[in-house]
């Protein structure tokens, strides 16, 4: 029989497990979407680690607009539409008004990690004096670039920071690499079919996208080794689709894009909901080390990367089916590599 202080103990302890659910973080990631990809195992991990109600990331809505409904992440807040810039003040000069929209941003989380400043650094001080001005608030400050020579893969990276930087018995857990990060929904799916249908895509058997950008042009592998792979997949009855975003188009002259049309179809001006869609409705993804490279691993799909100078070993995209192909540093944004074009094409026709 339970006695009042049995009762009393159990709603003392129903009230906590309350109050620890609504506690809530925020992650400051400022970078592209491959990086934002990249952190949502560490969003993963603080949500269990810290039993958290939700947690949000600040960043560019162009790159993470997409992920509540679809990831961890429960809601995404524009940095654009932040005076980050004042944190970057020197600590004596920086002052914070009556009903300042600073604190109000920051006011309903218990823990921040950003990516944005440095440790010790004026932007950590004064986001820690901002967050701190309507309640007790950690904030941790946490490297996106790895150091030299490191050989872990990212993920873990940014997660062993935060274990480290928090001061807290957290429990230690590698990411899990056969992780679907992101989940399409039935929307995505319908919008991916009827792009498709739009398109005139999807009648053969197997359906592969490419996608022979990056964000930055060492990362991209010859854009003649992505032809000669297409072409040999159509041979193979393949249906090969291009897709070139904004980078491609500026960085590929009008010449070198007529000859990637003769290969096979290309779609161009995507939003990133478009691509979602469509990758959700495909077979495969071959990609070098780039952001869309990571959301069609991140959704499941079997995703062939080519690294040329970045290390596999930290970057590689995280996902149930990816397999990662290593080309030359030297000459491999310059020429064509006949030898990683075959070792690409027995994986692909095996």
């Amino acid at each position: 029989m339970q006695t009042h202080d049995d009762i009393f103990e159990l709603v003392r302890q129903k009230s906590a497990e309350a109050v620890r659910k609504m506690q809530r973080a925020l992650i400051l990631q400022p970078g592209a979407i491959g990086d934002c990809i990249l952190t949502l195992p560490l969003a993963a991990y603080m949500k269990d680690a810290l039993d958290l109600g939700g947690i949000d990331i600040l960043g560019h809505t162009e790159y993470i607009g997409f992920l509540p409904g679809r990831s961890c992440v429960d809601g995404v807040r524009s940095i654009d539409s932040m005076d980050i810039h004042r944190f970057f003040a020197k600590s004596n000069t920086f002052l914070l008004k009556d009903r300042d929209p600073l604190i109000s941003a920051f006011g309903d989380y218990a823990w921040i990690a950003t990516f944005l400043g440095e440790p010790n650094s004026n932007f950590e001080q004064n986001l820690i004096f901002t967050a701190n001005c309507s309640h007790s608030t950690e904030v941790i400050t946490l490297s996106m670039k790895p150091p030299k020579g490191l050989s872990e893969h990212l993920a873990d990276f940014y997660i062993r920071q935060f274990i480290k930087q928090s001061g807290h018995s957290l429990h230690s857990r590698k990411f899990q690499a056969g992780d679907c990060l992101i989940k399409a929904t039935e929307t995505d799916i319908n919008t991916g079919r009827e792009l498709l249908r739009k398109t005139g895509l999807g009648s053969a058997e197997k359906l592969m996208v490419i996608q022979p950008g990056s964000g930055g042009t060492k990362k991209c592998w010859h854009v003649d080794n992505f032809l000669a792979v297409a072409r040999q997949l159509n041979s193979r009855g393949v249906e090969i689709v291009f897709l070139l975003g904004p980078a491609e188009l500026d960085r590929f002259s009008d010449a070198k894009i007529r000859k990637i049309r003769s290969v096979g179809k290309c779609l161009t001006d995507l939003s990133l909901t478009q691509v979602l869609g469509l990758l959700s409705c495909v077979d495969g993804f071959i990609g070098n080390d780039s952001g869309i490279t990571h959301l069609a691993a991140a959704l499941g799909i079997r995703t062939y990367s080519v690294f040329g100078p970045t290390n596999p070993a930290v970057y590689k995209s995280i996902g149930p089916a990816v397999t990662v192909f290593t080309g030359s540093t030297a000459s491999f944004a310059r020429k064509p590599s006949v030898s990683l074009q075959r070792k690409l094409l027995d994986v692909l026709t095996a």
